[in-house]
């Protein structure tokens, strides 16, 4: 079924669903279809419908009516938030910007006709289609593990909401002196939630509840981002308890089992377990033929982030290959303001700034101590290149990192506010 172009009676408000998008005219001549509702497809959506005035018909498809935040979910794992806290609505989306929200699965993409499928059977047509699909796993690399595990005894909780309630709770019933064993994923994967900072939030909840208990990281990687920050936080505030171990010593993850990691080298037992699988484009993305051999997407112009693969599609967030930026919620909201102009330039011939990105990375290494890195980018040819970046130093006043929590706090504030109000 496709959307009809004519406004049909009869259609109950219970119906408002993805189903009844067949029953609505589009609200202006030229529509745009989003995909996927978090840091980047939330933040499109907003500014598309803000700034195009009623030019633009926006439509978001996203499956969940409410979204938690994968930044700042090792903070509910360490008890700093609720799950109510880190857990937004697109009512805001609905009612102040005029954005239609689709709560369904986006099944398919046929550039041809230029819809999308829904769930339900019904099709969206487009102008211009917007892919912020996120990320799937490659559970297919790790012997006896698969999604019906992650979701129900051994979370891996890198997409936020149930998986990271479920670890919540595996942590209160975990023994005083057990250990809670964590297998990072190889580069590249989305951060946050940074499983370095989760070691350090879960340390924190350890430290305060269990004190006798241990956290050991097998990492496939032999170094990671914010190391000796890390590091130094680890020593500092929780001597003894966290244990990190290099892909030099470990290999990469190849299986689990009840109790236990298993990697190329060693096998390691935990009673807590967190294996954290290597990662990829959300499944739409793949379906829809925009991503390459890598799993990801490839972008032809890093001043619209449009696909190398699919034309008419802007692919941007967590699924693409951009170049130099790190796949962050803060990247994906900078992504998502160039590529809005863009679209409207596409559709409309508005003007379009010269494309800037920025990034910061914020990491709470303990109660009251926040270290960051980040950096300025710009577009080049198919590529985001970095101009200039920062990062904390070792050894900082605890006053220095106290401001950078709470720096962290409003820019939490700052982007779901961007992204949801």
């Amino acid at each position: 079924m496709t959307i009809s172009r004519r406004r049909m009676l009869g259609v109950s408000a219970a119906a408002v669903t993805a189903a009844s998008m067949s029953s609505l005219a589009r609200a202006a001549s030229k529509r745009v279809v989003v995909i996927g509702g978090g840091a980047a497809g939330a933040t499109v959506a907003r500014y598309l419908a803000k700034d195009s005035k009623g030019d633009i018909d926006v439509v978001l498809v996203e499956a969940s009516e409410r979204y938690t935040t994968c930044f700042f979910s090792n903070w509910y794992l360490g008890g700093f938030r609720t799950m109510d806290q880190i857990t937004h609505d697109y009512k805001g989306l609905e009612s102040g910007y005029g954005i239609r929200v689709v709560h369904a699965l986006a099944q398919s993409v046929d550039a041809a006709s230029q819809t999308v499928g829904l769930s339900d059977g019904s099709t969206i047509e487009y102008d211009r289609l917007v892919a912020a699909p996120g990320i799937d796993f490659r559970y297919d690399l790790i012997d006896g593990y698969d999604e019906s595990m992650a979701d129900n005894e051994m979370p891996h909780a890198y997409k936020a909401g149930p998986q990271t309630a479920l670890l919540r709770k595996q942590l209160e019933a975990m023994d005083d002196g057990g250990v809670f064993l964590m297998a990072p994923p190889p580069n590249p994967y989305r951060c946050p939630p940074g499983p370095y900072e989760r070691a350090s939030t879960v340390a924190h909840y350890l430290k305060t509840h269990k004190p006798k208990s241990k956290i050991l990281i097998v990492d496939p990687k032999d170094k990671h981002s914010k190391q000796a920050l890390f590091r130094e936080a680890w020593e500092t505030h929780y001597p003894g308890m966290v244990e990190w171990l290099p892909g030099k010593e470990v290999g990469a993850l190849k299986a689990v089992r009840n109790g236990e990691i298993v990697t190329e080298k060693a096998s390691f037992k935990g009673q807590v377990l967190n294996p954290i699988p290597a990662q990829k484009a959300g499944k739409i993305a793949q379906i829809a033929g925009l991503t390459d051999d890598s799993g990801w997407c490839p972008i032809k112009d890093a001043s619209s982030f449009e696909s190398a693969l699919v034309p008419n599609v802007h692919v941007l967030g967590d699924a693409c290959i951009n170049g130099a930026m790190p796949k962050s919620a803060f990247s994906a909201n900078s992504q998502a303001k160039v590529v809005s102009q863009a679209v409207r330039k596409a559709l409309t011939g508005s003007r379009q700034f010269e494309p800037r990105f920025r990034n910061t990375c914020w990491s709470l290494g303990a109660e009251q101590d926040s270290f960051k890195v980040g950096a300025d980018y710009r577009a080049e040819g198919d590529k985001v290149v970095k101009v200039d970046g920062f990062i904390s130093s070792t050894g900082e006043e605890s006053s220095v990192r106290v401001k950078t929590a709470r720096e962290a706090e409003g820019w939490y504030q700052a982007i779901t506010s961007d992204m949801f109000s």
